[in-house]
């Protein structure tokens, strides 16, 4: 192995080069004394295209930032000069587009790795934040396997092999010596794979965009490539190098190019892994008739990553003759195609049955796990500031809160508490001392307890129309950031915020497991709309002002005859506390511990609908395009009949799925007593899309109605 030419003749090089040639002579002569070494190293190593194309400004940037880089590594005393020329120099690792990435990613991740000390610790680092930096993630839509870093960037999406490019020139932007490497074929031929190898006083490896926390040296494909045959054309694992080697690394996707090194690896892999059994699982596909057909299956971990691919055998092929996987026993998985999906734990040999044409039950669940995957990843990536800055802008309006968590619920099952303070029409700063007021007034048993500070000091501050939006977006921020349970959120408001829980709890109920009224008024608001939320009312008895005692033992009223009119609905506690005025001497908590009692209906038998003045267009599974204040629709589903039972709307789409009906059977349609029709409905992709609001919240169908006159 040769890796370093000190005096080079490069006339060979020069040839080369062609037209080239004064770009290449401008890098050799243009090159700092004390980087010279590295560019004679690389001019003599660099693939014969690139001679032919690249600009000396291009090589002469990049051995200085590579240079650069190295001298500033905390590690750099461990990195000798042959491990830098080979695995930090190079502009590239295969034959992926030449892009000038190292500035670039040098500015983007050094202050990411700025605490690390060695280049496992950077490494770790990297390939936990990079991708979502970048928003670069595994697709098997990605354009090519082969793709460049900015190529990756540009479509937000890559293959293993494309991650993997990523990551290392990412890893060499900040000095940690990395090198491309991969199988070209699985021992039990399942597919390939590429992953990192990187330097840290001897080799180790890691999975591009498959962190293993703060682990390396493990991933999931540790069985497989133990049982790699060394020595193998296909079988064998390779690691690139750019220095001069017997062998070629083969490239899957260019299998007649023979232009980069490959050094066999194997036994870095073959030698003490421990070997789990492998498990032969084979998939079908069936229509409806039971005849096999011919689709694509993909295989995911329980983690979401995507392990291999592959297509299912149709009934011209032997009876016993099935796509088939060997996966490790005792681990989990999901094989999906494009209308089904099945989750299984591997324990002995089985044969996965899926189905065909349109979207299944379990289809549409796997297909809704997706999109909230990309929608809370995006989620994160979009609102890091505003968490950070405890801020929520909507328009010109903008809403700073204060938040702490009570109790151990664990991430994705913690309540969350929304407690609005009192004051409105008064002075900024009566407000802001009111809201400081609110952080502390109550302490659920458990939860993330939120106290926003409203956006504007009018006396309606509560239920203006930009409060549902801005709460909407507290919601899904406290779902993705602080693992709260979509269906475990309240809102609590005293005064000011009670007349506030008074408007946006009918009108926000479809997002809430309960809402607590403590001293308000609910001005122009009827009870109707709280048919499917658990609803508190305190007030005290001699709390006068505004008429607040006497409205609210009107409401207990209201609210205690829509339950015998509607047993199934209208949840509430009411309490008018004798003997005290607007300030309830706390008696009022007990709602906290009865509210928690209760999660949200996400999925109602029967909704009661009325608009307000401030107008949604959904609520839970009813839409309207254009609403209008004040109209009421009451529509219910039982079995597989779903009635409208009054509407002042004539235009409307019902959104259907499985826990609702059965979507498989015919669902009849009424008006009132009048029976319109039946129809079949299907699941649709586009349908979970636009309705899916949050993991446990969404829709797989939808009936659109034009109701008679």
């Amino acid at each position: 192995m040769t890796f370093v030419v000190v005096g080079a003749d490069f006339q060979k090089q020069l040839d080369l080069a062609g037209e080239n040639r004064l770009e290449i002579e401008q890098a050799i002569r243009e090159v700092p004394e004390s980087q010279k070494s590295g560019m004679e190293w690389l001019i003599t190593h660099m693939p014969e295209e690139d001679l032919k194309i690249l600009s000396g400004k291009f090589l002469l940037t990049n051995c200085n930032l590579a240079y650069e880089a190295w001298e500033k590594a905390p590690w750099k005393e461990q990195i000798t000069e042959e491990v830098f020329f080979d695995c930090i120099l190079p502009y590239a690792n295969v034959n992926e587009r030449r892009d000038e990435w190292r500035g670039d990613f040098q500015k983007k991740f050094s202050e990411l790795v700025a605490e690390a000390t060695t280049p496992t610790e950077a490494t770790i680092l990297l390939n936990k934040n990079i991708f979502d930096i970048v928003d670069v993630h595994y697709s098997t839509e990605r354009l090519k396997a082969d793709q460049s870093p900015y190529e990756s960037i540009e479509s937000g999406m890559a293959s293993c092999s494309g991650l993997s490019i990523l990551l290392i020139d990412a890893c060499r932007s900040v000095g940690v010596p990395a090198r491309f490497t991969g199988t070209p074929l699985w021992y039990n031929e399942s597919g390939n794979h590429s992953w990192i190898e990187f330097w840290d006083n001897g080799w180790h490896y890691t999975g591009g965009g498959e962190p293993t926390g703060d682990k390396v040296d493990v991933a999931w494909f540790d069985v497989s490539a133990s049982k790699a045959t060394k020595g193998h054309d296909k079988h064998a694992i390779y690691a690139v190098t750019w220095n001069d080697v017997e062998k070629h690394f083969p490239l899957v996707w260019l299998p007649e190019v023979k232009t980069y090194g490959g050094i066999d690896v194997t036994d870095r892999y073959a030698d003490g892994h421990q070997v789990t059994e492998l498990i032969p699982i084979r998939v079908r596909a069936t229509d409806v008739s039971g005849s096999r057909q011919i689709v694509r299956v993909v295989v995911a971990d329980s983690q979401g990553g995507l392990l291999f691919e592959g297509e299912t055998k149709n009934d011209g092929a032997d009876a016993n003759d099935h796509l088939t996987f060997m996966l490790p026993k005792g681990e989990s998985f999901t094989f999906h195609s494009v209308a089904d999906a099945e989750k299984i734990l591997v324990d002995s040999e089985s044969i996965i049955d899926l189905k065909t044409g349109t979207l299944t039950k379990r289809g549409a669940r796997h297909f809704a796990d997706q999109i909230w995957e990309q929608k809370e990843m995006q989620l994160k990536w979009d609102r890091a500031d505003e968490m950070s800055t405890k801020v929520i802008t909507q328009g010109q309006m903008t809403m700073p809160f204060w938040y702490t968590t009570y109790g151990d619920a664990k991430f994705g099952e913690r309540s969350l508490w929304i407690s609005m303070h009192g004051g409105g029409g008064a002075p900024p700063e009566v407000n802001t001392s009111q809201w400081e007021n609110q952080k502390h007034l109550y302490t659920p048993n458990e939860g993330v307890y939120v106290a926003p500070r409203a956006p504007t000091d009018t006396w309606n501050l509560w239920h203006q129309a930009h409060i549902d939006p801005m709460f909407t977006r507290l919601i899904e921020n406290m779902v993705v950031f602080e693992g709260v349970d979509p269906n475990k959120v309240y809102i609590v408001g005293y005064s000011a915020g009670g007349d506030g829980v008074y408007q946006l709890a009918p009108r926000m109920a479809d997002k809430l497991a309960g809402a607590g009224m403590m001293a308000g008024h609910p001005n122009e608001t009827l009870p109707d709309g709280l048919r499917n939320l658990a609803f508190a009312l305190h007030v005290g008895g001699e709390d006068a002002a505004y008429d607040r005692n006497k409205i609210a033992r009107q409401w207990k009223e209201k609210l205690a005859d829509l339950q015998i009119d509607d047993p199934e609905g209208y949840t509430h506690q009411a309490v008018v506390h004798d003997g005290k005025g607007h300030w309830m001497d706390r008696e009022e908590v007990v709602a906290l511990d009865w509210l928690a009692e209760f999660e949200r209906n996400t999925y109602p038998q029967k909704i009661v609908w009325v608009q307000d003045d401030v107008l949604h267009n959904q609520y839970y599974w009813l839409a309207v395009d254009e609403p209008k204040s004040r109209t009421k629709i009451v529509a219910s589903i039982d079995g597989q009949t779903l009635t409208i039972h009054e509407s002042d709307v004539k235009n409307m789409t019902v959104y259907l799925n499985d826990s609702m009906v059965d979507i498989d059977k015919p669902v009849i349609l009424k008006y009132g007593d009048k029976e319109l029709g039946s129809m079949q409905v299907i699941r649709d992709r586009d349908v979970i899309q636009k309705t899916l609001r949050d993991p446990k919240d969404y829709y797989t169908s939808q009936i659109i109605l034009d109701l008679p006159k």
